[in-house]
Parts: structure tokens; C-alpha cells; sequence
């Protein structure tokens, strides 16, 4: 059975992300899998690329070959460099910073009241309305 390392495209029109498979060549693009052994997302910035190492290069090592998208994913990797015997391959993603963590301006002002706040005006509300009732039934 010949076997390839291919993309499965998978998301919207437009908006494509691909899983990284290992697949009979026979089988349609999309179609059934042996395994996945990554993820692929072009459209984000910079690409997400992820690549299970071990896995591929067990795939490469029994003889699966590669299609060309995957080669150069490979390559950024370095998976492919580990496979043809360069002992110094490394991986070359480019990976996005991590998101910044959030902090409070201080020089704005506050917008929300705490509800210890809320609970201690709820009663003084109440009490009026209550002397008014009590009021009224007195005056009958």
C-alpha cells in the first residue's frame, strides 16, 4: 500500500485550516485516515503550525512519502532534517506572543457599583415606602 503524508482541508469558504494526516493514496482528500499526526493553520498570523515528531518521523522512517505542502511544513520543523540524519535540525515556526495580561487603569474612573453598595441602598429605598404605607392605614 503506497502511503502519503498529506493535508485534509477542514474549516469554511475562505477560511481553510488543514490537519496534518498520514492516509492511504488512494483514499479522496478528505477522506478516511490512518492517522493525524498535526495541524496546520495558514490564515492566522503568524501560521500555526504543529507537528506530532515522533509520529512523522516513524511515517517517513516505513517509507510514507510526503506531499510537497508537507515537505516544506516538514522542513520548518525540522522534522525533515532530523529524518535525512542532520543532527543540528531545528525548528523554525515563527509562534505568536503570548497575549498580554490584563491591568486595571486606575486613572478611569469606576463604572460599576460593588454590590455591597447596591444592598445597603435597597433598604433606605424600602423604608420610605413603608412609612408611607403605615401612614396611610393610620389616617383610615
Amino acid at each position: 500500500m503506497a502511503v502519503k503524508i498529506r493535508l485534509k482541508r477542514l474549516g469554511k469558504i475562505r477560511a481553510p485550516y488543514y490537519r496534518i494526516v498520514v492516509a492511504d493514496s488512494r483514499t479522496k482528500r478528505d477522506g478516511r485516515v490512518i492517522e493525524e499526526i498535526g495541524k496546520y493553520h495558514p490564515t492566522e498570523e503568524p501560521s500555526y503550525i504543529e507537528v506530532d515528531s515522533d509520529r512523522a518521523q516513524y511515517w517517513l522512517s516505513v517509507g510514507a512519502q510526503p506531499t510537497e505542502q508537507v515537505a516544506a511544513l516538514l522542513k520548518l520543523t525540522g522534522d525533515w532534517g532530523k529524518f535525512k540524519g542532520d543532527a543540528n535540525a531545528v525548528s523554525t515556526v515563527k509562534v505568536k506572543e503570548p497575549k498580554a495580561p490584563f491591568e486595571i487603569d486606575s486613572s478611569k474612573k469606576v463604572v460599576i457599583k460593588p454590590k455591597a453598595e447596591k444592598k445597603a441602598e435597597e433598604p433606605a429605598a424600602e423604608a420610605p415606602a413603608d412609612a408611607d404605607a403605615d401612614a396611610a392605614t393610620d389616617s383610615e
